[in-house]
């Protein structure tokens, strides 16, 4: 069934390395929550523009500071004079533009520099769409990011913190952030939190909005506990992701620079040696063998290109 959404929130939904802009009419303005990867920056522009209608795009909210929540925010700004709110925790990184806490140079990814104007907090209540939202803390894939619940109308913004099949990457966990665990049962404790809230649809950063609200929250406990019993699967997990998201981003890669390249993102590099014991070499004849066999690259003339749509 098809979830039935109120009728001034329109819900563009994005392919990677986008994630999904959510945009709320209000009168003459609207608000947006998230504006996808900076290099389709052109392209989230042109989304929004035609949905707006000719009303004055106000506000700018991030669910988090990932690169394709927030690589589209300078270039919304620009256009439009937006303000830009984003969830306190992070505004050390944007106003200082930490690209490394950024997650930017670990894991070689693009986000223009952009202005915040302001924070919102956990436990806030905001208006977009003439709708009531709280802002519920988030922690797990990224340790600050917050989602955002309608009571009235039981639906949930719920960033990278709950997909129809899974959630975000463990980055704290995975790259050693946190304390061993803790972002792991961070992640638990924001299910927990999904969970306890009267949910009838999700409207995810990634994926179309689903009302099978309890069969997610089902599998993403499944995906937790199987990270639980076995951390590398984390990693190896986040080395195909995060490989398919850049080679994305650059179109295409000679099969003979791939050792390479993945020598120079720092995510990939660590985790190789730290936790799979690979040197780059057999790094990427694993990743190569791992992403040919999902369908999710295809090798042409000597040349990683990707196969799912950006």
């Amino acid at each position: 069934m098809k979830p039935c959404l109120p009728a001034s929130l329109r819900v563009i939904e994005r392919g990677w390395l986008s994630s999904n802009n959510i945009l709320f009419l209000e009168g003459g303005s609207a608000t947006l929550v998230d504006s996808g990867y900076v290099g389709h920056a052109a392209q989230t522009q042109a989304l929004v523009a035609q949905r707006l209608g000719g009303r004055h795009l106000e506000r700018l909210i991030n669910t988090h500071s990932h690169s394709d929540h927030i690589g589209g925010n300078a270039a919304l700004q620009a256009a439009h004079g937006c303000e830009i709110f984003i969830p306190a925790g992070i505004e050390e990184h944007i106003t200082d533009w930490n690209e490394e806490a950024l997650l930017l140079s670990v894991a070689k990814q693009r986000v223009d520099r952009f202005r915040h104007d302001g924070l919102i907090r956990a436990g806030e209540m905001i208006e977009m769409g003439g709708l009531p939202w709280r802002a519920h803390h988030a922690p797990g894939h990224d340790m600050e990011a917050l989602v955002f619940h309608c009571p009235t109308e039981k639906l949930l913004i719920s960033g990278d913190a709950l997909w129809q099949d899974g959630f975000g990457i463990i980055f704290a966990e995975i790259l050693g952030l946190a304390e061993p665990g803790a972002a792991l049962q961070a992640t638990r404790q924001t299910l927990d939190r999904i969970a306890s809230l009267d949910v009838r649809t999700v409207i995810p950063g990634h994926g179309a909005p689903f009302i099978d609200v309890e069969d997610a929250l089902e599998r993403a406990y499944k995906r937790l506990a199987a990270f639980e019993q076995d951390p590398a699967r984390m990693s190896r997990n986040a080395i195909k992701a995060c490989f398919t998201f850049n080679l994305l981003d650059l179109g295409a890669l000679p099969a003979a620079d791939l050792a390479a390249y993945l020598q120079s993102v720092p995510l990939f590099r660590d985790l190789a040696q730290r936790v799979l014991e690979m040197d780059a070499e057999a790094l990427a004849t694993w990743l190569t063998s791992e992403l040919l066999r999902a369908g999710a690259i295809a090798l042409e003339n000597g040349t990683l290109v990707p196969r799912r749509a950006a």
